[in-house]
């Protein structure tokens, strides 16, 4: 940046936080890529209005994106009115100016001086009545601080932030509406509004008789509206974390994130409320379906707006809070007549929104809560009663009659089971979770095995819903219970193993009882033999040992009859078939997928068709793959459990990612992890394929944070079957981002861990070829080579195209780090080749960007830009937004200044410092130094003044020219 011309300006900036040191941003969770958008857009000026309701975290985002642009060398003005100060003219303005020095106004003109003074209440005591109201001094006013701001601008980049605008005071906003309608080359602004209730856009001076403007009036063009989006359940664990509450299980997590509706306010508020209860009244953790503690200072708003609405639409809002699935209709013939109406009422006011079809729900989910808490028993059980004999449905009909109900009852006990046997075969298998619950609490206790079995029903349908608490909570109930039969116990030890997830480690000791219990029963050492199978290769690492009992559970269930078990462990033993590398994983296959069908198996995601895929995509047929996948997907929408719908879109989002269509795997996997979230599953999956994505079409520095947290995941649950897939895909990001040595070392244990578990086929996890150019890059090539050799060999045997032709591209990286740059350019070309015959356009264009800097090394001007265009043209395509920008960079470099082969002889790295290098690295893959920060654990800072010092010692004047010099020498 040039120095200003004019003299110097005195700027008392204060603290961009407003608490806490100086300088230091406020913990903000969730908010990374809008904070980046954000600041995109105010570095090339303009405005950003940012929206939001109360207590989404908008004035976290406006501090921190403060204290970003001040690092970055923005100067600041910054006010943040109240709600009590919007009668006091020009207070606003008194905040923004409070830093502006006399040396400022001096440059104005004399009167233009006094009437900002006058406005600023600075100078000389003002009578009363003196400051600026209409008229020409208002004029004057206008004009000063427009001149004021334009000298602030000139000596750099100035940013003005409203942060709650709505509340404003009219004269400081008509200033402000007047700056941005002639912003011209002027200042960034960015405003901070609160949306709900007054809306946005203009507000009524009910004194002045005029609207004042508080929303995009006050940005400058061009404009940019951002909403501050709810934290997702994610999110919301770390908002927990960060704000140092209380490490709640899981499931709760995500009870408290439905019930904020990702409001970190709200969720802040709920958590303390549940810890003040548990720590204090020694109460226990609510179950899923106990209501959670809501604070005073939530209820308390609630409240007050459900009192703001008539008599009769409180009353008809009740009904609404005890229906299953309300609807106009419904309320209607439950003795509403006037439910239309009440219902219009009722989203004027805010509270709930209705469907052009009649559905209605609850814009807030802390109304249904509050209120339901708030109304008088004997009310509820009237609105019961009264949608009891309004409904239509078997289930609600069922619910409702039970609430009517008190003390067991057979006639409503087998009601309620036949309703939940409706709502299992409509796929709803949370409500039949929940009314099979209640028909075992309404069945007499001389019924105590019917009891127990419906018990285990309605576990097994909370395994499906997602809700784990739920179904584990059943399966100790029965497993506590007098007199079971061997089967009843086996069948809630099974409940509890398939409960586990990820963690099967935590559960090792339930298998000696649960074998006990079966007591050689051929049937029940079925199903447990196939989920020892599991344990085996999810805890033991050992596929070889989990074969057997895959085997043996097949044979058992066959033998008893038992399709589901059979198909199940057939499909496992396939799988283990095809890791192993064993021929008869076809044979096996088709087996599990022949008749008889088994419904369960055949929608699961560990059943023969979501196996069949990955068939597929070991022979290289992605299309055939994607269609299993879509259809499978589509059914588990209408009727199926969440894990197993998790685990479909985890398929499909990988596939995408095979085919080349980047954004729409992104959207896929973030879809996948929200269910996973939302159903408190175990989150390792979904997060490691949501890096996946994020490295083919997103940011490499999400796409890390991606990854390091499925590894976590995977560690903490001692889950060595997913670790290995996390850690491949930490190591390929840091392989493309340049680190070579971490990525080598990642890799490695990658290796070590598939090898120990007995891979034998290297197309079920593509690791070799990575792990391979790791080690080349990372100065290890006799290593790579060997990598390569072995899985050659067991590509070879088993034909897979794919596979070969990335070993092939992994080979052209060691005969680059020999120094064979002729050798390595026909190795890239051949490989590019067989990897578009194969179907693989990101393989493929990673592939050709190698190419074109080999031939940019051999110094092969026209076969360079060639390469570099298809990359280009093939990644572009793609959506694969990191790797465009990559090669890109590598293009222009190739224009700007073509390298002669006779330049590739002197070392770059002799005289920088480790952390310099790492950073230079990164520097040459195109990543910002906010990536660079994030990769590796650096400050942006440190960052900036180890670049700073590196282009001093090389001698380089720009990110070009340092790219340039990195990649004509070789490493020292």
């Amino acid at each position: 940046m040039t120095e200003p011309t004019t003299s110097p300006i005195t700027l008392h900036t204060p603290s961009p936080t407003g608490d806490g040191p100086a300088g230091c941003p406020p913990p903000v969770v969730g908010r990374e890529a809008l904070c980046d958008t954000v600041r995109t857009h105010l570095m090339g000026g303009g405005g950003v209005l940012l929206t939001g309701p109360t207590g989404i975290g908008r004035t976290s985002v406006v501090s921190r994106l403060v204290a970003d642009m001040t690092a970055r060398g923005h100067r600041v003005l910054r006010c943040s009115p109240a709600p009590s100060e919007r009668d006091s003219p020009f207070l606003g303005l008194i905040d923004l100016l409070a830093g502006v020095g006399d040396d400022v106004l001096g440059t104005l003109a004399a009167h233009e001086r006094a009437v900002l003074e006058g406005a600023l209440l600075r100078g000389p005591q003002q009578p009363q009545g003196a400051t600026p109201g209409g008229g020409r001094d208002a004029l004057v006013l206008r004009i000063a601080v427009r001149k004021v701001v334009a000298r602030l601008n000139s000596a750099g980049p100035l940013l003005l932030v409203v942060d709650d605008a709505q509340w404003l005071d009219p004269p400081t906003a008509e200033i402000l509406a007047f700056l941005a309608r002639r912003a011209g080359a002027g200042p960034a602004v960015l405003v901070a509004v609160r949306t709900g209730g007054t809306g946005m856009g203009r507000v009524t001076d009910p004194k002045a008789g005029h609207s004042t403007p508080f929303g995009e009036e006050l940005c400058p063009r061009p404009i940019r509206r951002m909403a501050v989006p709810p934290l997702t359940a994610h999110e919301t664990g770390e908002l927990l974390d960060v704000h140092d509450q209380p490490c709640w299980p899981r499931p709760l997590v995500a009870r408290l994130h439905r019930a904020s509706g990702g409001n970190p306010r709200t969720v802040l508020e709920l958590s303390a409320a549940l810890d003040e209860r548990v720590r204090t009244v020694g109460e226990e953790l609510p179950g899923s379906d106990e209501p959670l503690p809501v604070p005073d200072c939530l209820r308390r708003p609630v409240l007050d707006r459900i009192d703001a609405l008539p008599a009769r639409a409180r009353r008809t809002l009740v009904t609404v809070v005890v229906a299953v699935r309300p609807t106009v209709e419904l309320l209607r013939r439950a003795g509403h007549p006037h439910a239309e109406a009440d219902i219009d009422t009722c989203v004027r006011h805010g509270v709930v929104q209705a469907s052009e079809h009649g559905t209605i729900r609850f814009l807030d989910p802390l109304i249904p809560m509050v209120l339901q808490a708030e109304t008088p028993y004997d009310r509820l059980v009237d609105a019961h009663r009264s949608l009891a004999d309004a409904s239509h449905d078997e289930v609600e009909r069922a619910h409702h009659i039970a609430r009517l109900t008190a003390g067991p009852d057979p006639a409503v006990a087998e009601r309620l089971a036949g309703a939940a046997r409706a709502a299992r075969r409509r796929g709803a298998p949370a409500t039949a979770a929940r009314l099979g619950r209640m028909a075992a609490e309404y069945t007499p206790a001389a019924q105590s095995q019917l009891s127990a079995e419906r018990r285990l029903t309605a576990a097994e349908d909370g395994l499906a819903a997602g809700d784990l608490d739920f179904a584990r909570r059943l399966a100790h109930e029965v497993l506590g219970g007098a007199g079971r039969r061997p089967a009843d116990r086996v069948r809630a030890w099974n409940v509890l193993i398939d409960s586990c997830g990820q963690a099967m480690a935590e559960i090792a000791g339930l298998f000696p009882e649960a074998l006990r219990d079966a007591d050689g029963d051929r049937g029940l050492l079925a199903q447990l033999h196939y989920r020892m199978s599991w344990r085996e290769w999810m805890v033991g690492g050992s596929a070889a040992r989990a074969h057997p009992h895959a085997v043996r559970a097949a044979g058992l269930a066959a033998r008893t009859g038992d399709r589901w078990t059979e198909v199940m462990a057939l499909s496992q033993q396939a799988a283990l078939e095809l890791f192993l590398g064993l021929p008869a994983a076809e044979a096996t296959l088709a087996a599990a997928l022949a008749a008889p069908h088994d419904t369960r198996a055949m929608v699961h995601h560990n059943g023969p068709v979501y196996l069949k895929y990955r068939f597929h995509l070991a022979r290289d047929e992605l299309d055939e793959a994607r269609a299993e996948l879509r259809t499978l997907v589509y059914a588990l929408r209408q009727r199926g459990s969440a894990d197993s719908l998790s685990q479909c879109l985890i398929g499909l989002a990988q596939v995408e990612i095979l085919r080349g269509r980047c954004r729409p795997a992104l959207t896929i996997a973030r879809q996948s992890l929200r269910i996973t979230e939302e159903a408190g599953l175990s989150s390792g999956p979904a997060w490691y394929t949501v890096a996946l994505a994020e490295t083919a079409g997103g940011s490499l520095s999400r796409a890390l944070t991606a990854a390091e947290t499925s590894r976590r995941c995977s560690e903490d649950e001692d889950d060595r079957l997913f670790l290995p897939r996390a850690l491949h895909a930490e190591g390929r990001i840091r392989l493309f981002a340049g680190q070579y040595e971490q990525a080598a070392q990642l890799l490695r244990r990658t290796g070590e861990l598939e090898s120990a578990q007995g891979q034998q086929d290297p197309a079920t996890r593509r690791w070799h070829a990575d792990l391979a150019e790791a080690l080349a890059r990372a100065g290890a090539p006799d290593e790579a080579e060997s990598v390569i050799t072995v899985a050659r060999r067991q590509a070879e045997r088993l034909g897979r195209r794919a596979v070969l032709a990335t070993l092939g591209r992994a080979a052209a990286a060691v005969s680059e780090a020999r120094g064979e740059l002729a050798r390595a350019a026909r190795g890239f070309e051949d490989a590019a080749v067989r990897l578009r015959a194969a179907g693989y356009p990101l393989e493929e264009a990673r592939t050709r960007l190698a190419l074109g800097r080999v031939r940019r090394l051999v110094g092969d001007e026209a076969p360079c830009r060639a390469a570099f265009a298809d990359a280009l043209r093939i990644f572009t395509k793609a959506g694969a937004t990191s790797w465009v920008a990559m090669v890109r960079a590598e293009r222009d470099r190739a224009k700007a200044d073509p390298l002669p082969p006779e330049d590739a002889t002197v070392p770059w790295s002799e005289h920088l410092t480790a952390t310099e290098r790492s950073v230079v690295a990164r520097v040459a893959q195109g990543a910002t130094n906010r990536e660079i920060a994030a990769g590796l654990v650096l400050s942006v800072k440190t960052v900036e003044a180890a670049l700073t010092r590196a282009y001093r010692k090389l001698g380089a004047k720009s990110r070009v020219e340092i790219t340039r010099i990195i990649m004509s020498r070789p490493t020292a």
